[in-house]
């Protein structure tokens, strides 16, 4: 599929879904399992009822499979997740969330479901803290200028969403502060020379 120039240097949100997928998160497994090799290294020995540290995608697999329960990450609960919705509505940075954090959560709520207590409302609380930062981040048009944005605590996927737009204004505002600067420069040597 071809994308458009515009978002041709931003990831697409399958690539960044891939990326995220070599985030740790704790699992219990259902089976034991021998020691898992793989290029990154190796995982296990998988002894139930231990918790163990995998990647994403292996816990995914695992959870299709049958062969793991998912703990629920600290900061995919209820409470947790309405107080840094309270926090954006409050303050004027960003709250502190993983940098995958829209992403782990699409593809826990997805696949292990039964593992994340009050799972619609977390859907909910998570549709609600995206459209409070998408507000807060185009609140940060207002403050652009060519030589920095400063925008702190941003997900991966905020800053893809906001890339293609901030680049081409960047871009934009650049040529008119050299063509402003280049205008002064010439007022100022057309002056000099008129005395």
């Amino acid at each position: 599929m071809a994308l458009p120039r515009t978002h041709q240097a931003s990831f697409t949100p399958g690539e960044i879904e891939f990326i995220a997928g070599d985030e740790k998160i704790m699992i219990i497994p259902k089976v034991k399992m021998p020691k898992m090799k793989f290029i990154s290294g190796d995982i296990g020995p998988f002894q139930p009822p231990l918790p163990i540290e995998v990647n994403i995608w292996l816990s995914l697999i695992l959870k299709k499979n049958n062969k793991c329960s998912i703990i629920c990450p600290d900061w995919l609960t209820v409470e947790n997740l309405k107080e840094r919705h309270e926090e954006e509505e409050k303050e004027k940075e960003f709250s502190i969330l993983p940098f995958h954090y829209m992403e782990l959560a699409q593809m826990l709520l997805e696949t292990a479901e039964d593992d994340i207590p009050n799972a619609e409302q977390i859907r909910t609380i998570l549709k609600d803290l995206r459209e409070t930062r998408q507000a807060k981040s185009r609140m940060g048009v207002k403050i652009l200028d060519d030589t920095w944005l400063g925008m702190n605590n941003l997900s991966i996927m905020e800053i893809n969403d906001i890339r293609p737009f901030f680049s081409r204004a960047y871009h934009e505002m650049s040529k008119l502060n050299h063509a402003e600067t280049t205008t002064r420069e010439e007022d100022t040597q057309q002056s000099t020379q008129d005395y």
